[in-house]
């Protein structure tokens, strides 16, 4: 439910970003291509729902041959089992993930990101739903533990942006949900890019760089989401962030945009209906 939302926000907001490209069957641009290679975290933003995007991802982790990759589909365990031999095989690799139990859309579109560099190790960042409820009901630092305040999360954030991230939760939300929800979403979203950012910074102390991330555009953007929690946690580490359009289509700011075709999909509002 939570990630047709966020395809819904993706594809009705504005154009905001230095590069852009149309897709081809040359999926990144040179230029793009030699700026993520010099970077030491490379963030591989998505629509989640999108098979164009995920062929962007897979082209570009077989280009970086990160020495990981960190996933914001996956828990920390899920991914430790993960190996070469398993990635082989889509049905055990979808049990052994309980892939279907999770939400996301087909493993089937996953595959060639996990195949692209078998050996990498692979980080979880998947917040637990027990978490989830937790930030909803006591706030994003509560629920993140005795990291918080190193990344940010005991911050208020200025009342203006405040307003902004309820506004996108609002619209995400088909402006059905109530209003006293649309904070503790903002606080959902906050914990989620905190974990991918302290996941991202281990991984890069464990197996070095670069380390590729898969995430959705939300959590890839550069004015709100991962890049703001790498840089106050370390300001040295050069982060890469490509963002991916439907037809023109994102919000937030990206070191580089790629644009693909909009993907077929039911309206996500219809579960609000």
């Amino acid at each position: 439910m939570r990630h047709a939302l966020v395809w819904l926000v993706a594809a009705t907001v504005i154009l905001a970003a230095p590069f852009r490209a149309a897709f081809a069957s040359d999926l990144i641009p040179d230029d793009i291509l030699d700026q993520m290679k010099q970077a030491d975290v490379v963030i591989l933003g998505e629509i989640h729902d999108n098979p164009h995007h995920h062929q962007i991802q897979a082209e570009a982790v077989r280009a970086l041959q990160p020495k990981a990759v960190v996933w914001e589909m996956l828990t920390e365990e899920a991914a430790a089992r993960v190996n070469r031999n398993l990635i082989s095989d889509e049905y055990k690799l979808a049990l052994e993930l309980k892939w279907a139990e999770l939400g996301w859309p087909p493993l089937e579109m996953y595959l060639d990101i996990f195949r692209a560099a078998p050996d990498a190790p692979l980080h979880g960042a998947l917040v637990p739903r027990a978490a989830a409820r937790s930030a909803m009901e006591r706030g994003a630092a509560v629920a993140m533990g005795a990291d918080a305040a190193r990344y940010g999360l005991t911050i208020p954030l200025p009342p203006d942006e405040q307003a902004a991230r309820i506004a996108d939760q609002h619209a995400a939300h088909c402006e059905a949900l109530p209003e006293d929800m649309l904070p503790q979403m903002v606080d959902v979203q906050r914990l989620r890019d905190a974990v991918l950012a302290r996941t991202t910074l281990e991984a890069l102390g464990e197996d070095g760089a670069p380390v590729a991330v898969i995430t959705g555009n939300g959590h890839a953007r550069k004015d709100r989401g991962i890049p703001v929690y790498l840089a106050r946690r370390r300001p040295g580490v050069k982060v890469f962030v490509l963002g991916q359009s439907e037809d023109g289509q994102i919000q937030g700011e990206f070191d580089a945009i790629i644009d693909s075709p909009t993907a077929e999909r039911e309206d996500p509002c219809k579960a609000f209906e």
